[in-house]
């Protein structure tokens, strides 16, 4: 693959259409402005990250993770185009210098096709299809549509609701750059690939967008005609993969410790853990030297401190490895590839969070009551699009917002404006439209 063609200015849905600018502001960085000035991005501030929305302490979000996630993508995306700028002066006068706009701009966007509740909500909608009562519609669809709803997958998610003609009300959806959207296709094959684990890029309705931006890019195709759409990776997925990973491990500690999951003691441990004997002294000198006697004052210092570091070695491992990323070659994640230190201190936290963070019991009673609120709602729904004429089908439908296609004749359009409804919804008013469905509340006038 080519740096020169993975970087575009080229518009999904505007690829034929001159549109004046009155301003001075780069493609790239229009691609960040829509992203934060839209309802999808605006909703994620009521959507659970990892820990129960806050009450008296406040942890973090969907919003202020993908924040967070936008600032380091940001720091790594200007740093590897430095480093490929000093090694080919040429590239100055390229668009490549604009890379971290682009990785920072698919860090917002990397979480925005996530439904409520997280990880317990994509099951909810799995196993409605899988092995609840949309299970009889297997013979009603597609393979490729079932194989899509019975995978849901929130980075697939992400894309269509960029790409979608429906949700944008035009085409093109948010007429986002060719380069922004190639940047958040974490997984790029059809559904049909996913594997064991569930993971894939894109839905089989938005499967010719996202070959028609890969290929103008140039990115390298791993599939051959007949068989399901497989793609390499656009490398600058790598620089948003390792943005989320070094923000949710490390944030989540941090979280951890405010919810006194973790002590002190254990926080310390894995956060200096990162670094040698003289470097663990140094920033305990610089903490005593400071003045910071408040111990999540001095977590906050701490993860300070990792957060660059691994930052650092994350520009580090794709530098090294930048001629097998083009070439489509390299496996695993820059994370797997950085220095053993790093690695083996980073790998600790995982088992950690999955040892005391995501089995605590707030964690658990999240996943549970979200997966119970998002089955409901699908069974409800469902009964609604596939029996409109019921007096309650109606009634349910009328609540829809016109953008989502829910009456259309044809059955698989009903059934993932469904799915687009249901998993656009914040967790708040998926548990207030669960409440009233069931009679357990009432508006209040």
């Amino acid at each position: 693959m080519d740096w020169e063609k993975l970087i575009t200015y080229k518009r999904l849905g505007q690829e034929n259409r001159h549109v004046e600018r009155h301003d001075e502001r780069s493609e790239f960085k229009r691609d960040y402005d829509r992203l934060i000035f839209s309802a999808p991005f605006r909703r994620m501030q009521n959507k659970t990250q990892v820990f129960p929305l806050p009450g008296s302490v406040f942890v973090h979000n969907r919003l202020t993770h993908s924040l967070e996630v936008a600032s380091v993508g940001m720091s790594l995306g200007n740093d590897v185009a430095h480093r490929l700028v000093q090694a080919t002066p040429a590239y100055a006068e390229t668009l490549i210098p604009q890379m971290g706009t682009i990785v920072s701009a698919a860090c917002l966007a990397h979480d925005m096709g996530n439904p409520p509740f997280g990880h317990s909500g994509e099951k909810a909608i799995q196993s409605f299809f899988s092995e609840g009562g949309g299970l009889f519609l297997k013979d009603e669809v597609s393979k490729a549509f079932w194989d899509d709803i019975t995978h849901f997958e929130g980075n697939a998610n992400a894309f269509r609701i960029l790409s979608h003609r429906f949700l944008g009300r035009r085409e093109g959806g948010f007429a986002m750059t060719y380069s922004t959207l190639a940047s958040i296709v974490k997984y790029p094959f059809a559904s049909s690939c996913a594997g064991k684990k569930g993971k894939f890029g894109f839905f089989d309705s938005e499967k010719e967008i996202y070959q028609r931006i890969a290929d103008e890019m140039g990115i390298t195709c791993k599939s051959k005609p007949g068989e399901p759409l497989s793609y390499v990776r656009h490398p600058l997925v790598y620089l948003v993969e390792a943005a989320d990973d070094i923000c949710y491990e490390i944030m989540d500690i941090e979280d951890a410790h405010k919810l006194m999951i973790l002590s002190f003691e254990e926080t310390e441990s894995m956060l200096l853990g990162f670094f040698d004997d003289d470097m663990k002294e140094n920033i305990r000198k610089r903490i005593h030297d400071e003045g910071i006697t408040d111990v999540s004052e001095k977590v906050v210092y701490m993860r300070a401190c990792v957060i660059g570091k691994l930052e650092n070695c994350c520009v580090d491992a794709f530098m090294e490895h930048e001629q097998e990323i083009l070439d489509g070659t390299f496996e695993g994640s820059l994370i797997d590839n950085i220095a053993p230190l790093q690695r083996e201190a980073y790998k600790r936290c995982t088992k950690m969070s999955i040892q005391k963070i995501y089995k605590s019991k707030p964690v658990l009673d999240v996943e549970l009551s979200g997966y119970k609120i998002l089955a409901t709602l699908m069974e409800s729904m469902m009964d609604a699009v596939m029996h409109p004429d019921r007096f309650y089908s109606k009634q349910l439908l009328d609540r829809v917002s016109s953008q989502y296609d829910i009456r259309s004749e044809n059955l698989e359009t009903r059934i993932m404006s469904v799915i687009d409804y249901v998993s656009g919804m914040t967790d708040v008013y998926a548990l207030d439209v669960f409440q009233k469905i069931n009679g357990i509340s009432l508006p209040v006038v």
